[in-house]
Formats: structure tokens, C-alpha cells, sequence
């Protein structure tokens, strides 16, 4: 059995679900699951930060507006009277239920960024089963759990998705939904924005599923950023390590932590574009190919923190003492440069920026830089091969601020000014694939 994720451009309209069906409908047994319709968990998340300011109008205002496209996607999808209605009654029972909680002031932020993923799956639903598929739709809530760490509950999920398949095993089809889940205690929770993608792949490892696919609007990941750079390309196989350095480091085609449940178990991941189905995508697997330098990412909003101190010289200790400090504040850290007297690192999570630089300021100096991008060079055993070097001369018009180099075969990292990305992303694309050196 295979699990299909599809992302909520893939259903975000009547004629992107009609295109998912024909995709999902080819006579084999498989575990779909979607993300919310695109544009709904915004909206769901705007009307939970307008109930913490009590701004009540506001928020009615935009429950209509989620009421309206959810109508309006029903109704061009669904012919069937008793379908239409039954969602009909759904959707504005939904309405109802979220303006009682703007009313009573009620900010249930997990249950209400839920509402997308549960009515883009009770909808789909219906439209297969108006198509004559024999789909059944499985709340990710009667399985999906994480426990007091956050981490997927295996043994729980892969009891009660056994359950749930084995009450009905003659459907083709069994839709879910991705992101949300219960947590510990019992009570909705998710899995954070985007994700979806790590639903997927927790579900493959439970079932063991033949593959993963993950569907979206691009076909894979790319040598570099199209979004910046003309003519890039899809890239046909990664390794688990490539691909999770990608996804981690900007490539916002997959969920950082995707590739974490299946890898020991050998579970492959596909990428897929819904409107190019008949592309192959980027395959991501055990299996290694070739060496050098395969992509690019960038990731922005990086902070970088300096702490000098001369108490650091030849102090053991010292470097424990700042960890326990983002360890406090559960702020990872991207990049870590060290010297003599000082310590500079990169945070992408500044939530916590003023508490984490009071501490800091207890036993050093401290400064802080904002507006940088990491770049991030992705490959196998790119830190040996012949062409690397190269690039420090390529860049010598280039302020970079950091470099790590030699902490991954896999990855070479770079810091710079983020109104330098552009350029940086330009000089080492013209170098690396213009001129086919690797």
C-alpha cells in the first residue's frame, strides 16, 4: 500500500480535486492525505489572534468569508441533493461553532486551525463516493498521537490505524487528514505548519507502506531556487541526508522532518507535481548518487547572536553555559563559528531573542544582526570534491558573514546579508550548473 499526501494548492480548487481523483483512482489500495483547501488554515489562524483581542467583528467577518468558499467549492463540486446538503449543514454548523467561540471569548487555537483539514477531507470524501470510489474517510484524531515530547506516538498510531483499516478493507481509498493530531493528554494538537508531509510519512512507517508520495505544485525539488533563478531544474534521486539538508535549509517543497520516519526502514518518498503527474518527480531513497555539489537552498529570517567574553580563554564550560541558555528557551541553533574570545550563532526563531540576549549579557558582550540568509550547498561528499573550493573564489564579491564547512559530507553552509541572496544564488548557479562541473 502506498500513502499520497496532497497539499491544499492540490485541493484548493474544484478543478485541482477532480485532478487529485484521477490520480488517486487507479484501482489500488492506498491512504490519502490532504491538507487543508489553500488559503483556509490563514484564515483559521486569523480568527484565533482576533478572539485574543476580544475583536469580535473582525473575526465574523472572516468566518463568512471561510463560509462563503467552502459553499462555493461544494456546490461547483457535488450534484448529488442529499451530498450538497450534508455539507451544507456541516459547513455552517462549523460557522456556528466558531462564532461561539468568538463570542465567548473561547481561544481553542489547536481546534480551530483543525476545522481546515477536517472539512477539505469530509469533502473529498463525498466527491469519491459520488464518483462511485469506494473511499472511507478516517479521522487522523482516532490515530494519530504524539506523546509528552512531541514526538509521533508509533505504538499507539500504528495500533489504531491497523484498527481502522481492518474494519473496512475493501476500499480502495481511505482518506485522512494531515497536521492534526491529539496529544498526550488527549486533546487536538498538530504537528506545526506544513506539517502534513510528516503525517504522510509517520502513517508509511506505521503501515510500512511501499512509498510515500508527497504531491504539490512542483515537480521535486529543484538545483536552486526558481523562484530567484531562471531555468532551474528538477533533481531525479536524492539520499534521505541530501534531501533532509534541503528541506531544512529553505526548500519549503517538503517538511524538514519527513524523511525521519521512514529512512531506517527504507521507505522510499516521491515527489510529485498534481498538474504534471506524468513527470517523475525527485526520488528520495537510501541509495547515493554521484558526488558534488546536487542543489541550493536559501533560508532567510536569520538572526545572528555574537557573545565575547574574555572570561571564555581556555574556560571548559563555557560554551555548555550559552547552549543551556537557547536550551531554556527552546531555540535551536542553526550555525556555530567559535574563536579564542567569542562565539557567533544563528537562530531562525526569534521568540525568545530579548530574554536569550538578557541572560547572555549576565557574563558577556553581546551583539546582535538581523536580515541574513543561509545558504546551503547540497551534495554527496561535497566537502572532498574537486570542484568545492572554487567557490570561495567565486564569491569574493560577496560579504559572507559565516561559513560552515566540514560539520556534514553533505553540506556547506553560508551566512550572508539577506539583499545579497539574489546575487549569491546567481554567482553559484552560473558556477556550478552553467559550466557542468560536477
Amino acid at each position: 500500500m502506498k500513502v499520497l499526501k496532497f497539499g491544499g494548492t492540490s485541493v484548493g480548487s474544484i478543478s485541482n480535486i477532480k485532478k487529485v481523483t484521477e490520480i488517486i483512482h487507479d484501482g489500488e489500495s492506498k491512504i490519502v492525505v490532504l491538507s487543508a483547501i489553500s488559503g483556509s488554515t490563514n484564515k483559521l489562524v486569523e480568527i484565533s489572534e482576533f478572539i485574543k483581542t476580544n475583536q469580535q467583528e473582525e473575526s465574523k467577518k472572516i468566518i463568512q468569508e471561510l463560509t462563503d468558499k467552502y459553499l462555493e467549492v461544494t456546490k461547483g463540486l457535488l450534484t448529488e441533493k442529499t451530498r450538497t446538503e450534508a455539507l451544507e449543514k456541516y459547513i455552517y454548523s462549523l460557522a456556528d461553532h466558531l462564532i461561539y467561540l468568538v463570542e465567548n471569548e473561547l481561544n481553542n487555537y489547536n481546534e480551530i486551525v483543525a476545522q481546515g483539514e477536517l472539512f477539505s477531507t469530509y469533502l473529498v470524501n463525498q466527491y469519491l463516493q459520488e464518483q462511485g470510489i469506494k473511499s472511507r474517510l478516517i479521522s487522523a484524531l482516532d490515530f494519530m498521537r504524539i506523546d509528552k515530547e512531541g514526538e509521533p506516538d508509533y505504538f499507539y498510531i500504528q495500533q489504531n490505524l491497523s484498527r481502522l483499516l481492518n474494519e473496512k478493507p475493501e476500499q480502495e481509498i481511505y482518506i485522512t487528514q494531515g497536521f492534526i493530531c491529539l496529544n498526550n493528554h488527549g486533546t487536538i494538537s498538530n504537528l506545526k505548519r506544513g506539517g502534513s508531509d510528516y503525517t504522510a510519512s509517520i502513517i508509511g512507517a506505521a503501515i510500512r507502506a511501499e512509498e510515500v508520495q508527497i504531491w504539490t505544485d512542483i515537480d521535486g525539488f529543484h538545483n536552486n531556487d526558481p523562484r530567484f533563478i531562471e531555468n532551474t531544474h528538477s533533481i531525479a534521486q536524492l539520499s534521505f541526508d541530501e534531501a533532509a539538508e534541503l528541506a531544512y535549509f529553505g526548500a519549503k517543497i517538503l517538511h524538514p522532518q519527513t524523511v525521519i520516519p521512514v529512512r531506517n526502514l527504507e521507505i522510499p518518498v516521491r515527489l510529485k507535481n498534481t498538474n504534471l503527474p506524468e513527470a517523475e518527480g525527485t526520488l528520495i531513497c537510501n541509495k547515493v548518487i554521484g558526488e558534488g555539489i546536487k542543489a541550493i537552498a536559501a533560508k532567510d529570517g536569520i538572526t545572528v547572536i555574537k557573545i565575547k567574553s574574555e572570561r571564555m580563554l581556555l574556560a571548559h564550560g563555557f560554551l555548555k553555559k550559552i547552549f543551556e541558555i537557547f536550551e531554556k528557551y527552546e531555540t535551536a541553533i542553526d550555525m556555530i563559528t567559535t574563536s579564542e574570545i567569542a562565539v557567533s550563532l544563528t537562530i531562525d526563531n526569534p521568540t525568545y531573542l530579548q530574554e536569550i540576549t538578557t541572560e547572555l549579557l549576565k557574563f558577556a558582550y553581546v551583539e546582535i544582526e538581523e536580515n541574513k540568509t543561509i545558504v546551503c550547498l547540497v551534495g554527496n561528499n561535497i566537502i572532498h570534491h574537486e570542484t568545492t573550493p572554487q567557490l570561495f573564489k567565486i564569491l569574493q564579491d560577496v560579504n559572507v558573514r559565516m561559513i560552515a564547512y566540514g560539520g556534514s559530507n553533505n553540506n556547506i553552509s553560508l551566512l550572508v546579508n539577506t539583499n545579497d541572496k539574489p546575487k549569491t544564488l546567481q554567482l553559484l548557479n552560473d558556477y556550478i550548473f552553467k559550466l557542468n562541473l560536477v
